[in-house]
């Protein structure tokens, strides 16, 4: 009898983040294993069998549950998972996968440790989206007002593209209905982008929780990162479809995923993240 040939298989075997689907949203149904693939049984017993090492996020949503197996598939194709609450307007709990060394968290470590190094990291975040100025004499405080007069005037100019009615970013967490359509796009893209930064992110071997620009909140860092492509992912969306209130929250979801690919982000966030952190 002919012998089996086992190979073992390392994190070298799965896809890059650059070469990843963004995301995927799963509502209503159950994840498990069936023969090492993960599979999502939905709610009318439909079966699909999901190409896990190939997709970057999962979001979970209402009705949602999920084995330990499958938990376990998932973190070892490095497919992290996003608990969230119906149209994603909040994230309860998060399960990533573990990095194979601490390297770059270190590394990153020692950026924010010295007050000099963490400023230069915040003027290379700012500098993506002013190229033209010369930052190297702002502070922080000086260079967050920059950023906030850009992007009040963006949202002006999408509204005025798109012809939208805009009175400001208005966000009460709980009570979502009240915001007027823009708004609600607006947080459920950017619910979608942080989940999409906070999983490469932690890919690449960094941490979320430690921010040049950001301070005092969940995902500093996942913020920071997340800024700097708003404007061409979030807010463009989010005035460009404020008119369809007809809108699935899974056709928003496949819009918004669709952008992601055109735009190449995964790709792009690998690059700012190491060029930010001037890591090789």
């Amino acid at each position: 009898m002919s012998k089996r040939l086992f190979i073992k298989v390392d994190r070298s075997y799965f896809p890059q983040i650059k070469d990843r689907y963004p995301l995927l949203y799963l509502e209503r149904g159950r994840l498990e294993v069936d023969d090492s693939s993960v599979k999502w049984i939905d709610c009318e017993c439909n079966v699909v069998m999901l190409p896990i090492a190939t997709i970057s996020t999962l979001f979970l949503g209402p009705g949602t549950s999920v084995t330990h197996e499958a938990l376990k598939t998932l973190a070892s194709c490095n497919c992290n998972v996003m608990l969230v609450a119906e149209n994603c307007f909040a994230t309860y709990c998060q399960a990533i996968s573990v990095t194979s060394d601490t390297r770059n968290m270190l590394s990153q470590i020692g950026l924010y440790s010295s007050p000099d190094k963490a400023l230069n990291v915040a003027r290379r975040l700012f500098a993506f989206r002013f190229p033209e100025l010369d930052l190297s004499d702002k502070s922080l405080q000086e260079m967050m007002g920059i950023e906030g007069a850009r992007v009040r005037n963006l949202y002006r100019q999408k509204a005025f593209e798109y012809g939208v009615s805009w009175q400001g970013r208005n966000y009460i967490p709980g009570k979502n209905e009240q915001s007027d359509p823009v708004n609600r796009r607006l947080t459920l893209f950017n619910s979608f982008l942080y989940g999409l930064c906070t999983s490469s992110i932690i890919s690449l071997g960094y941490s979320p929780y430690i921010g040049f620009i950001h301070n005092g909140c969940p995902l500093p860092f996942t913020y920071d990162m997340a800024d700097l492509y708003k404007s061409e992912l979030s807010i463009d969306l989010a005035f460009r479809l404020a008119s369809q209130t007809d809108l699935s929250h899974a056709q928003l979801a496949s819009v918004f995923t669709e952008r992601c690919c055109e735009l190449n982000i995964l790709n792009r966030l690998q690059k700012d993240i190491q060029s930010v952190l001037e890591a090789e």
